[in-house]
């Protein structure tokens, strides 16, 4: 069984596929059976090479160093042409001559530009990297300059780049260059423009004022019509609720609690630290996985809870209050996130929420890593204190419904919507370093929009199916129980198994779980799916997603379009998102992106959509 020579982690240069340039790349992991090194780029960007395409950062310092002393040893001395000069003449105006020629050929070959190309006809299997190394040092010695335009990259994260002479550009943005002839050392004259959003989402600045008042009365009327006994919209009370139904400094502290509460259990120093997806300057942030220890801690505490007797039952009492508490730290916290901002560096800014505009940034959140040290605010709001606070209100619901309704056990269709809702929430946590490669924390700044999201509306919406059988019970016979089970199960078995494909494919592709996947290749490197469920639909994941969501409402029976918000908003979420995913791919992969479309011509729903 060969060894590895290179050890996961190492910081090492590696050959881009099909030429002599070398880059610092870091080792991901390898592949014994292959026999191939996955690494990344500073850019993002992830390819498999070979050993012999790979050198320690020891070994390419001391080749470079011998092959400019070689260099410079073999020049031969060449014969001074004789010719007379005046007195006044002297040497320093052909001296400075030819020192302006070489200047000017050598600014020529310093001057490049980092473009992004499209290779259709390129292969991204292992085969692409079978080509032979070429030993000479000379050359890696010449590719050293590219090598340090290499951090400076203008383009997206994964893209594949090629290397120009400044001359051969069209338009666009240059990198240059400048060397220091007294060391041989390169310098950057100037640094990249920060890049400013153009294309603004949710109908811009007008759309995102009216969105921040929208969503919270929406939800905040949404949770009355719930709480009636009769949840038709003619029914719904004209008059503002009184301002004791709507707040409750108790509630308020209980609140701050449930947040320090979930904030220390994510600190515990249990379970792994991994690293997120590389930044714009190339580095990359740690996060510790211990949700699902947390949600093992958050279970025990609350059993204690009820052991001790405590009445649950007193959430759904104040159930308006709890939402106006979380309403105002979402308002708290967004303005806290977005004045901070202010002081955040440029590489630290979301590619989404950098317009310039401040109403619209302060709702799509300026910067994408907000941290207080080691600790992430983004990565802890989007699922720890919503996700266990969806299913602690659930299981508060459901005492709240044996105790109106006078039950010694909860209906089957309360049972249900607990059961399912917390497999989706167990299978979160179960997946919680997946995470880190979803569009909210690799694209998304952390402002309103998200933080409202993950403290308010997931936990006090997605609730919204318990909340209501509270008062609503609705009697469910066997053949629609096992109907329930059934396509909760058939949604779910979706979901999962193209999350654990899309993620297992983009970690390693030689991995056999997904190496008989039917792919495309794409400029980036990297290749897209079109076999198996991601042949079937372009997000087979979002389709699970609407399953499980539909077999939530179902136990609430057809009486009221109520119980059903959740799922209207979910089909009204993943269309928007499938329509930034395929603008950004078809950005990105460009011809590729067509040919993919056409071998995959469904977005979410098979022949239909």
């Amino acid at each position: 069984m060969p060894t590895a020579r290179f050890l996961i982690g190492d910081t090492v240069m590696g050959r881009w596929p099909g030429s002599n340039l070398y880059y610092e790349v870091k080792v991901l992991s390898y592949d014994n059976k292959a026999r191939l090194y996955t690494v990344i780029y500073k850019d993002g960007t992830e390819l498999e090479l070979k050993e012999s395409d790979i050198t320690s950062l020891t070994v390419f310092k001391q080749g470079v160093a011998r092959s400019r002393s070689r260099s410079r040893s073999r020049s031969p001395g060449r014969p001074r042409r004789s010719r007379s000069r005046s007195p006044a003449r002297t040497s320093r105006r052909s001296s400075s001559r030819t020192t302006d020629v070489r200047k000017e050929k050598l600014k020529e070959v310093l001057e490049v530009r980092l473009t992004p190309v499209l290779m259709p006809h390129e292969n991204n299997s292992n085969s692409k990297h079978e080509k032979k190394e070429e030993n000479n040092t000379a050359n890696r010695a010449s590719t050293i300059t590219e090598e340090k335009t290499e951090t400076e990259s203008e383009n997206q994260a994964g893209g594949r780049y090629n290397l120009r002479h400044r001359k051969d550009q069209g338009d666009g943005k240059t990198v240059e260059l400048e060397q220091k002839t007294e060391t041989g050392v390169l310098s950057q004259t100037k640094p990249p423009a920060a890049i400013k959003t153009t294309d603004l989402e949710f109908g811009g600045r007008v759309g995102v004022f009216f969105l921040m008042f929208l969503l919270p009365v929406t939800v905040l009327a949404l949770l009355i019509l719930c709480g009636q006994k009769d949840a038709s919209l003619q029914s719904f009370p004209l008059e503002l609720p009184a301002l004791q139904s709507l707040w409750d400094w108790q509630v308020f502290g209980i609140v701050l609690l449930w947040l320090l509460f979930q904030a220390v259990f994510s600190l515990l120093p249990v379970g792994k630290l991994v690293e997120g997806m590389p930044l714009k300057n190339g580095k990359t942030l740690k996060y510790r996985i211990n949700g699902f220890y947390a949600l093992l801690l958050t279970a025990v505490a609350v059993g204690v809870a009820v052991y001790q007797e405590v009445d649950l039952s007193y959430i759904h009492a104040h159930f308006l209050q709890f939402y106006t508490s979380a309403l105002l730290i979402v308002t708290v916290l967004s303005v806290y996130l977005f004045v901070r901002s202010r002081w955040a560096s440029e590489d630290e800014l979301a590619p989404g929420g950098n317009s310039g505009y401040i109403i619209y940034d302060f709702f799509m959140g300026r910067e994408l890593n907000p941290r207080i040290k080691n600790f992430d605010i983004k990565f802890f709001c989007e699922m720890r204190p919503g996700l266990m606070g969806w299913v602690l209100i659930n299981f508060a619901m459901l005492q709240a419904e044996m105790k109106h309704q006078n039950l010694e056990n909860p209906s089957p269709a309360m049972l249900l919507v607990n059961i399912f809702q917390l497999l989706w929430v167990v299978d979160g946590f179960w997946h919680e370093e997946k995470l880190l490669t979803m569009m909210d924390i690799v694209y998304d700044g952390f402002g309103f929009m998200l933080t409202f999201g993950d403290l308010a509306f997931v936990p006090f919406t997605f609730t919204c199916q318990a909340y209501y059988l509270v008062s609503h019970p609705n009697e469910l016979s066997l053949f629609w129980i096992i109907t329930l089970i059934t396509m909760n199960g058939v949604g779910y078995y979706i979901f999962r198994k193209a999350n654990s494909q899309k993620f297992t494919f983009r970690k390693n592709p030689s991995d056999p779980a997904v190496s008989h996947l039917k792919t495309i290749p794409t400029a980036t490197g990297k290749s897209l799916i079109v076999s198996g469920l991601w042949g079937w639909v372009r997000h087979p994941n979002y389709l699970g997603d609407i399953i499980m969501g539909l077999a939530w409402s179902l136990p609430c029976g057809f009486n009221h379009l109520i119980p059903y918000f959740y799922l209207i908003y979910l089909i009204t979420l993943l269309v928007h998102r499938n329509a930034r995913d395929e603008r950004q791919c078809r950005k990105k992969y460009g011809s590729a992106w067509e040919e993919y479309c056409k071998a995959v011509p469904y977005r979410i729903f098979p022949g239909i959509y």
